[in-house]
């Protein structure tokens, strides 16, 4: 597909979410157009494990399998608190044909996402950035910007990034999964309330030789909370919730080059002794070695909803319409649900099966749904035979649940909660 055509649908952000749904669309024959700010896929990324519902979507598209020869397969879910197990979740026992979590760094997803969507002839525009969209009752016009370097000074040289060219398409629909800081979200207009205050972990990755079995660990203390992620090839990610900890807001960007800078923001960088003295203190009972750290940051995760979905032509996916902190990885899974209907229902209205206003009940199950698991509307109760233990935890634990909609209910019977939203109704 030439560049030049205006495609059917504009999706702005080449992250997980983004290809995921120009994939969906290609593959009903949608003519769509990627354009992303940066230049290429990410080089370290927060997101790293998939869903069993995301694998299932995966494997529609013919993607699960080379996904699960490169992934760690985890199939459980261990609670801890600092000296021992307390409880478990079972993924194993969820229904469907993927009862587990595959994890696999998000670099290398985004890869995969990208030579399929090559494969469907959609080239990504990298260095595109959005300046402006416009919409009426029929179309959105687009003004994009095409960004290149351009080195300057004498003494001290340096590179910039400047405009090198700018153009105008338009497109019926656009889907809008460029980020937390989303082009598409502002246009609207729409507000990206703070839903609860903004957490700080360090984020720790590296070699060990510790044997995981295939749980991913979370230990919760009184007040905080931190997760091990297993990794492929040996390698493992701790993330330790910081308490008392000011990061600003600038320095959450994932990182394209480098852990220490990322467009002129620096991310504070964490010894290898605090991350020792923070398994001592939070995980007596991880005794793996500390081997060839790749990473070891502090980070800010936000967790923000906006005031809606989209409007008219315009839709938001994944983190431009819902952040969260990193335990559960439960923002880019429900994004690429997020992506399929939106996908479907774009492809549907394109060839003539569907109408603009059925869009809306898109944005109100997105807003529902991520009212519930931001901690906005209900929460998880707690019954007769739930261990004390986890009753007093039982909040924290609803974005730590790596599901969601019926597996997160399922996990969440195994350690006796249920999930409720105001009113009493079930999600």
């Amino acid at each position: 597909m030439s560049v030049r055509e205006n495609p059917e649908v504009l999706v702005i952000g080449a992250g997980p979410v983004g290809l995921f749904a120009a994939i969906v669309l290609a593959k009903r024959g949608v003519r769509v157009q990627v354009v992303d700010r940066d230049w290429r896929t990410g080089a370290h990324s927060y997101a790293l494990a998939l869903h069993g519902h995301s694998l299932q979507l995966l494997d529609e598209l013919g993607l699960a399998e080379t996904i699960l020869e490169r992934a760690y397969r985890v199939d459980k879910v261990g609670l801890y608190d600092a000296s021992h197990r307390r409880a478990e979740m079972r993924l194993a026992e969820l229904d469907g044909p993927f009862p587990l979590v595959a994890v696999l760094p998000q670099d290398q997803l985004e890869r995969i996402l990208e030579e399929t969507l090559q494969g469907l002839g959609v080239r990504i525009r990298w260095n595109h950035e959005i300046s402006q969209l416009e919409q009426d009752d029929k179309e959105v016009t687009a003004t994009i910007h095409r960004l290149e370097k351009q080195s300057a000074g004498y003494a001290v040289a340096h590179t910039e990034w400047v405009i090198a060219k700018t153009e105008q398409i338009r497109t019926p629909f656009v889907i809008g999964a460029d980020g937390h800081r989303s082009s598409v979200r502002r246009s609207l207009g729409l507000g990206f309330d703070e839903i609860q205050p903004p957490t700080h972990f360090a984020v720790f990755e590296f070699h060990t030789d510790a044997d995981l079995g295939g749980e991913m660990r979370i230990s919760m203390g009184e007040t905080a909370t931190h997760a091990l992620w297993p990794l492929p090839d040996g390698f493992c990610r701790w993330s330790f919730q910081l308490a008392d900890f000011n990061l600003p807001a600038s320095t959450r960007k994932k990182d394209r080059l480098t852990i220490q800078q990322v467009g002129g923001a620096e991310f504070p960088v964490v010894a290898e002794q605090r991350l020792r003295e923070l398994v001592k203190k939070n995980a007596h009972w991880f005794q793996g070695s500390i081997d060839a750290i790749q990473w070891q940051i502090a980070v800010r995760f936000e967790h923000h909803l906006a005031e809606r979905f989209g409007k008219g032509r315009l839709w938001l996916a994944g983190d431009a319409g819902h952040t969260t902190g990193p335990v559960g990885m439960q923002s880019m899974n429900v994004g690429f649900r997020e992506a399929r209907e939106l996908g479907e229902a774009l492809a549907a209205v394109l060839r003539g099966k569907g109408s603009v206003a059925t869009l809306e009940s898109y944005g109100r199950s997105r807003s529902k749904e991520w009212r519930f698991l931001l901690g906005a509307d209900g929460g998880l109760k707690a019954t007769a035979q739930t261990d004390p233990w986890i009753a007093k935890r039982a909040d924290r634990l609803v974005p730590c649940i790596p599901a969601s909609r019926d597996g997160f209910a399922r996990l969440a019977g195994q350690l006796a909660l249920e999930p409720m939203l105001l009113g009493g109704q079930e999600t």
